[in-house]
């Protein structure tokens, strides 16, 4: 019997990643593991003056994302990752790489730490990649009134989207599934509901 199985959320900011997390956690009674936002203390500087503070910031994301995927791979039962290391590195600090934010002698320090985090975890059982159009990812991302989020560049906002469609392309570590988010509300609509949970039904089973 497997003692424990995961399940992680990607997509970009405001495509319903907690809001997903929160629904499968208390359907399955799974244990939730969040974005680390809110402890980052580079986060206010970064959104400030992104050049200055992306190396810091995108490090301690990467450092604390390690941290939670070491105590993830210890807990047993049914996990719930809201944002993987994957997208730390592959869209956010990679994004900000092709920005010329973060210089050739950082990003080489950076990439070789995730490369050798890589070798130390365990990737999802099923990663669950969440899309939305530009037009709804702005519209909440205004609702929900971050007031840090809430002067991020569109050309930033589809810089992310591009680098995350690429991403998941090429995305082999473990079973896919795609939600589009601009079509299905699991979080009112009940036949929404049934639907995801129809298809996630075999991987959060314990056998």
């Amino acid at each position: 019997m497997k003692a424990r199985r995961a399940i992680a959320i990607a997509g970009n900011m405001g495509t319903g990643k907690s809001s997903l997390v929160e629904f499968l956690s208390a359907t399955y009674r799974a244990v939730p593991f969040y974005e680390p936002n809110e402890d980052n203390p580079y986060l206010p500087d970064f959104y400030a003056d992104m050049k200055r503070w992306a190396f810091s910031s995108q490090m301690y994301f990467l450092s604390s994302k390690f941290r939670i995927h070491q105590e993830l791979d210890q807990t047993k039962g049914v996990v719930i990752q809201d944002r993987t290391i994957y997208e730390d590195a592959q869209i956010f600090a990679t994004a900000l790489r092709n920005m010329r934010y973060i210089d050739d002698r950082d990003w080489q320090t950076y990439w070789n730490f995730y490369q050798t985090i890589l070798n130390a975890i365990n990737p999802p059982d099923l990663m669950i990649y969440l899309r939305c159009s530009m037009r709804t990812l702005r519209k909440r991302i205004r609702s929900r009134n971050r007031e840090m989020e809430q002067d991020i560049p569109l050309a930033y906002l589809k810089r992310l989207e591009c680098l995350y469609e690429d991403w998941f392309e090429s995305y082999d570590r473990s079973d896919v599934l795609i939600i589009e988010t601009d079509k299905i509300d699991y979080v009112n609509d009940l036949i929404h509901r049934l639907d995801v949970m129809e298809k996630i039904e075999s991987f959060v089973t314990l056998s």
